[in-house]
């Protein structure tokens, strides 16, 4: 399922949604409440169903975003920290996993790799996250390679 606030074939037009390069604040204000209330909503559905626990709501990016404001009021791509909200599929949920560094730019404590992310996905699935397929070289490689499911939540 992908968020976005319209159809996207307004990115051919130069509109990306999430990608705030310029002018964030008023790009935030626009698209953060829609997702507040879809992603609420869709949260109090699955647990008044009793799916929630079946169900693994993941809330991630592709990366962050740099830590100060550029010269057009935006924010840049950056590697280095980003962030991800996780509900149901039967993890330990209600906490804070990790902080950021005092200038948001590392990871101060708990560092948490996307292969982590992928492991704790593979946990909620019950699928070992060592499993090992063949690779176009015919060569056998891990799905994921050192990632472990985040303790914290499992």
């Amino acid at each position: 399922l992908a968020f976005c606030r319209w159809p996207f074939g307004r990115m051919l037009k130069g509109d990306y949604n999430w990608d705030w390069h310029k002018d964030i604040f008023n790009e935030a204000r626009g698209a953060l409440p829609l997702l507040d209330v879809g992603l609420s909503a869709l949260i109090q559905d699955l647990d008044e169903r009793g799916l929630l626990d079946d169900v693994a709501v993941v809330v991630w990016g592709e990366f962050g975003r740099t830590p100060k404001i550029n010269q057009n009021a935006g924010r840049d791509h950056w590697a280095p920290l980003s962030t991800l909200a996780l509900a149901g599929g039967g993890l330990r949920m209600g906490q804070v996993v990790g902080e950021s560094a005092p200038k948001v730019d590392v990871p101060k404590s708990t560092p948490i790799t996307p292969q982590d992310l992928m492991a704790t996905v593979f946990h909620t699935l019950g699928i070992d996250p060592q499993i090992q397929f063949v690779n176009g070289a015919g060569r056998p490689t891990y799905m994921i390679e050192n990632g472990h499911a985040i303790r914290e939540l499992v």
